[in-house]
């Protein structure tokens, strides 16, 4: 999946995968690079799909009002808030200007889930280029519980 989103999108998502191998520090048993698959939920960066597979995934439009989208998200942020422990969060690399990934897993995971402040205002090829700036140069970005999709 990492893979195909790369391909598909470029600098922003070569940024995120970077940025996510970089830093990712997840429980024991769990994937620490997930990525929102549409009509998939999360699946790992590792993870192996096919022609027909991409087609359906394809066929999902990505809207927080289209349960064919937010179920399966919300199902395995689900999964994931059970493997946390007290203290982790989950950091969203995705776009945080709409509700699309903000709201149901925000749904889910409640104050845990945060981002990178330094997103805040940027744009996606602007926030790919500053995720492989801080890979290569093994500076974390500084963490923000999301904002409500309402903000």
């Amino acid at each position: 999946m990492g893979e195909v989103y790369t391909f598909m999108s470029g600098l922003y998502f070569r940024g995120k995968l970077a940025y996510a191998s970089a830093f990712a520090d997840p429980p024991e048993g769990c994937s620490g690079v997930q990525v929102i698959v549409p009509g998939l939920g999360l699946r790992p960066a590792s993870a192996i799909i096919d022609l027909a597979g991409l087609r359906a995934v394809a066929r999902v439009p990505v809207d927080p009002d289209n349960r064919r989208f937010t179920s399966p998200l919300r199902r395995d942020a689900a999964r994931l808030a059970e493997q946390l422990s007290p203290g982790d969060a989950v950091v969203l690399l995705g776009s945080i200007a709409t509700p699309k990934y903000l709201q149901p897993l925000r749904d889910v995971l409640g104050p845990r889930l945060h981002v990178p402040q330094e997103f805040i205002g940027r744009g996606d090829m602007s926030r790919g280029a500053l995720m492989l700036r801080c890979a290569a140069e093994g500076r974390e970005l500084t963490y923000i519980v999301a904002p409500s999709s309402e903000s």
